[in-house]
């Protein structure tokens, strides 16, 4: 006779008091084992400007073919500390100095070479950089304390040049990284107690979200070095926890709701668990599936961000879904104390959201209007928004190398810090010359070595243009279009300011690329999930405007408050996929609600239903997002600061206005036909051209 078997739900196994216990011991062994195979791996700790595939790539790759590839030059630059101008005996010691920088270089060190004014003078020092600039801090370190013990009296000396400012973005890194980390989770502690206020629950969704955390950064660096991926960590760590959270809050806050309807915590945290994990999912799939189209990114940093962030974010999905509920389970609903839920009482929540929500689906025009203009006028802060910070700029903590470097842009040729160098065939290095010698700009071009074999020679070109400015970045172009005439040359252009101009036109291809993927992957989910074309058309279209409202009020407030008059070359891609599917994250927890409650109650009470269910938890998972990527700014990378700025300010606007005024303003508007082309009609529960769904509430 055959027996039937009922399936256990997964639900169940989490929460039951057998199975919650044998859940969490089985998740915590599997992060245990995970922990110690990735322990030990390290992401690869280059971070390339510009595509594999540019010309200022395929000139690095020819240069590493000359010997002593790996020395490279420090430059010294001495300035009076009265700004006058350098005697005839000051110079006399500058040169006396050589024989200190000698005893740390590998090469005989040059100067000193004084600017045409008289008030400065730079010496070379040619030094073995290491194999990361971490390597090469400990050589430039070294260097500045010896210049230091004989440095001459009223002079000041900065040591510059490219490996001291490698040195010096290395050396502002050290401890940035546990900083970013303490700083998260103090604020995330902080706006889950504010949010529960409870003295012990806010520990219970850390907990699981900080070991989700610890596991991502392991298996991401292990990803890394397996697929030599390049990546910020940083950014994992900010987007593990901020949607980590927001998933910890989405479940938490159902959990509390079922306690009001049952005795039995862990039946109400199962039931929670069921209506919440539809949401949760479509929310992590639609991230994940926005990060992956970075694979097609052409800059190594932001092509590697995509696979490592896809990743952590699937390890926090899985930490909140199979760590947290059976911790809760473990706890029960005692974890709420002092305010616990009990059967029968009143919840409080949802009054204030449903009094805004009336009141916007009242007013509806005057409520669109009002949220619209405010979109517009952060969308202001675009005019005069460029794009491109120079090698300085790129660094919010001040150095002696970026220092040196200002200093010797004064006195000397503005590209002399930054010479380009090109590769050309030796037998045709003549002619290459010559043609660069007619560029407009150029000051002196010469060479400077060839390969063993004598096939190849390295040419130094020296630019009278600041680096990264219109005039040296049209520069290159002419210098490239000039050498690639040279027939048999095979000439390649590149250097800093090349890597930059590569970086600018990667960048611009990525964005192209990657932006109109993000909004089809966004379009497709909100298609499937509410089975209409209107709707997501609409919404897809509000949450385009919030995202480049959000990237004109980040610029704007980035020129006014810091004075950096660019965004980085990263900072529109990466915010407006941040700020888009993110964004669509709310809106899932938002209309897919409103959709279950307008077979009630038809479309526009069931907006409001939606708003006055979802409104508390939507705004605290949007603080709490927004105070994590804010919390970027505590890195040196201007680049963090600025994403984290515009995504901080774009998710509290999503939040806050989109959610709040303009969604619910649109659908009070259009009513039943948003959900066009079905004939969506709510009478006692019923469609008019389906059967009856079930509801999954996600809030």
């Amino acid at each position: 006779m055959a027996t039937s078997r009922v399936r256990t739900p997964i639900s169940v196994r989490l929460t039951s008091r057998t199975g919650a216990w044998v859940s969490l011991g089985l998740v915590l062994f599997i992060m245990v084992a995970l922990f110690g195979a990735f322990g030990s791996a390290q992401a690869p700790a280059s971070n390339d400007q510009a595509p594999k595939n540019s010309e200022s790539a395929r000139t690095s790759e020819l240069m590493a073919k000359f010997p002593n590839a790996d020395r490279q030059s420090v430059l010294v630059v001495a300035t009076r500390d009265d700004g006058a101008k350098l005697s005839s005996e000051e110079t006399a010691t500058l040169e006396g100095l050589l024989r200190v920088l000698d005893t740390r270089t590998d090469a005989e060190s040059t100067g000193p070479t004084v600017s045409e004014d008289g008030e400065a003078a730079v010496l070379i020092a040619p030094i073995t950089v290491g194999e990361t600039s971490t390597d090469t801090a400990a050589v430039i370190k070294a260097l500045r304390a010896d210049i230091a013990d004989h440095a001459p009296t009223g002079m000041t000396l900065q040591v510059t040049g490219g490996p001291a400012f490698g040195a010096d973005v290395a050396a502002s890194f050290e401890g940035a990284d546990f900083t970013l980390l303490l700083v998260t989770v103090l604020i995330v502690a902080i706006l889950l107690i504010v949010t529960y206020r409870s003295p012990v629950l806010w520990l219970i969704p850390l907990v699981a979200v900080g070991l989700a955390d610890g596991l991502a950064g392991r298996v991401t660096a292990a990803a890394g070095a397996a697929w030599d991926l390049q990546f910020d960590a940083g950014i994992i760590s900010v987007l593990v926890f901020g949607a980590g959270t927001n998933y910890a809050l989405l479940l938490i806050s159902r959990y509390r709701e079922e306690l009001h309807s049952t005795e039995d915590h862990r039946q109400a945290l199962s039931a929670a668990w069921r209506k919440t994990v539809p949401a949760i999912l479509a929310s992590n799939v639609t991230v994940v599936l926005a990060l992956l189209t970075l694979v097609l990114a052409v800059i190594p940093g932001t092509h590697g961000l995509g696979i490592s962030s896809a990743i952590g974010l699937l390890i926090a999905l899985a930490g909140v879904l199979f760590l947290l509920p059976p911790l809760l389970a473990v706890c029960g609903r005692k974890v709420f104390w002092p305010f616990v839920p009990r059967p029968g009482e009143t919840p409080r929540q949802g009054r204030a959201w449903r009094s805004i929500a009336s009141g916007v689906v009242r007013r509806p025009i005057a409520s669109l209007l009002a949220g619209t203009a405010l979109l517009a006028v952060m969308m202001t802060g675009l005019f005069g928004t460029s794009v491109g910070l120079d090698q300085v700029e790129k660094f919010r903590v001040q150095s002696e190398s970026a220092t040196g470097l200002e200093i010797l842009s004064d006195h000397f040729p503005a590209g002399e810090a930054q010479p380009i160098f090109i590769v050309s065939n030796t037998t045709e290095a003549d002619e290459v010359l010559d043609a660069v010698g007619g560029v407009a700009g150029v000051v002196r071009a010469h060479p400077i070595g060839t390969t063993d074999d004598e096939s190849l020679t390295k040419i130094m070109v020296t630019s009278e243009y600041a680096p990264s400015t219109d005039q040296s970045l049209d520069q290159i172009t002419q210098l490239r279009d000039v050498v690639h005439e040279v027939p048999g040359s095979d000439a390649v252009v590149g250097g800093a300011v090349a890597t930059d101009l590569d970086s600018r036109i990667g960048n611009l291809q990525d964005f192209w690329l990657v932006a109109p993927l993000v909004l089809a992957v966004s379009f497709l989910v909100l298609l499937v999930l509410l089975r209409s074309v209107l709707a997501p058309v609409l919404l897809l279209t509000v949450n385009l405007a919030s995202a480049v409202a959000a990237i004109g009020a980040g610029a704007w407030l980035s020129r006014v408050l810091f004075g950096q008059h660019a965004l980085d070359l990263q900072v529109p891609l990466l915010a407006f996929l941040f700020l888009v599917a993110l964004g669509i994250d709310y809106t899932i927890f938002l209309v897919h609600r409103a959709r279950a409650e307008a077979h009630l109650r038809g479309t526009r009470e069931g907006m409001v239903e939606a708003v006055a269910h979802t409104g508390g938890v939507i705004t605290s998972a949007g603080i709490v997002l927004a105070a994590v990527f804010a919390a970027l700014g505590v890195l040196p990378l201007v680049t963090l600061g600025q994403l984290g700025l515009i995504v901080g300010v774009g998710v509290l606007v999503d939040t806050l206005v989109v959610r709040t005024v303009i969604v619910p303003a649109i659908f009070s508007l259009l009513g039943d036909r948003i959900w066009w082309p079905g004939k969506f009609v709510a009478r006692q529960g019923e469609l008019t051209h389906e059967p009856r769904e079930r509801a999954v509430d996600t809030h």
